[in-house]
């Protein structure tokens, strides 16, 4: 959980909103596993992240100057911007069983 998160979650708790809702816990528990590629000749860095189910999301990562590449660096961007497309698709699974579906 990042600091924007960490802040996000106080206020909703502060604030006493207690519906069901998706947190970002709720996102690190459906990550099994996570692998990283970066393309020969390049500063591209691509995450995958596979999911409980199989499913699997990417994020990926490019800098525009070479001598600004850095793989640990690259890595925590792609696996951030990979993890942050889990928010629409869980909603999306809490809003269909909320709807009963």
């Amino acid at each position: 959980m990042n600091k924007d998160e960490q802040d996000i979650e106080a206020e909703i708790k502060g604030k006493g909103l207690t519906a069901k809702r998706i947190t970002p816990d709720d996102l690190d528990a459906e990550i099994v596993d996570e692998d990283f590629h970066v393309f020969p000749r390049t500063q591209l860095t691509i995450c995958a992240l596979t999911l409980k189910n199989g499913f699997t999301v990417t994020g990926e990562s490019a800098c525009a100057s070479p001598e600004n590449f850095n793989a640990e660096l690259g890595r925590k961007i792609a696996h951030a911007n990979a993890r942050e497309k889990l928010w629409p698709l869980l909603g999306f699974r809490l809003r269909d069983q909320l709807a009963g579906g």
